[in-house]
């Protein structure tokens, strides 16, 4: 069975995006991360897939598209609520994030026909990874992983490497981190909810 699982904050003001915050206020944070979980989990409604999971911190809200589950993310770092992710899961799985609302169903597609040989990779521009597929999920490839510095990427596709894993590589991608992240993926993809919001921020005063 295949499973698309996106990790996601529910976006609520102050607890996510803290890092746009040099430029936007704790609000138009929550208001650009609600749009790029909006983005993201569209493209997983429309990318074939046996079960499509949101692994939440946090509430549902009205931005949450019916035919996707919704499970509590586990207590722990990141690289253990991860692995709890993939843990929930039997048959190959594509893991993405919330960061990165210029994801394509073509890519997701990619990315999941890609695991189902043994693991494939997607690395981000900050260093970290915006995708990761296996086979064969195994919680203990994520364990330990530093994650959140710039070294985090290329020590878990090492991680994989290691356990023997033949490894594919998706697109390098950006992922929405600062201001200029956010600027930069609202311009690699205009027609989004995320370019939609950055633009309604702009005409609305945001510096």
């Amino acid at each position: 069975m295949t499973t698309l699982l996106v990790i996601a904050k529910e976006p609520v003001p102050g607890r996510v995006k803290t890092r746009l915050t040099t430029r936007y206020t704790p609000t138009e944070a929550a208001v650009l991360a609600e749009a790029a979980l909006a983005d993201t989990l569209q493209a997983v409604r429309d990318t074939p897939a046996a079960r499509r999971v949101l692994v939440l911190d946090g509430t549902p809200g009205a931005w949450l598209p019916p035919g996707v589950e919704v499970v509590p993310q586990a207590r722990g770092g990141l690289d253990e609520r991860l692995a709890a992710a993939f843990a929930g899961c039997s048959g190959p799985a594509l893991l993405i994030g919330m960061d990165t609302p210029q994801v394509t169903p073509a890519l997701l597609a990619q990315g999941l026909e890609l695991a189902t040989g043994e693991a494939s990779f997607g690395p981000a521009e900050d260093g970290g990874f915006w995708a990761l597929g296996l086979a064969e999920p195994d919680p203990a490839l994520l364990y330990g992983v530093p994650m959140s510095v710039p070294e985090t990427g290329a020590v878990q596709r090492q991680r994989l490497v290691d356990a023997g894993l033949t490894v594919c590589d998706l697109p390098l991608l950006r992922d929405v981190d600062t201001p200029e992240d956010a600027r930069l993926v609202a311009a690699a993809a205009p027609g989004s909810r995320f370019a939609s919001a950055m633009a309604r921020l702009a005409r609305a005063g945001a510096r």
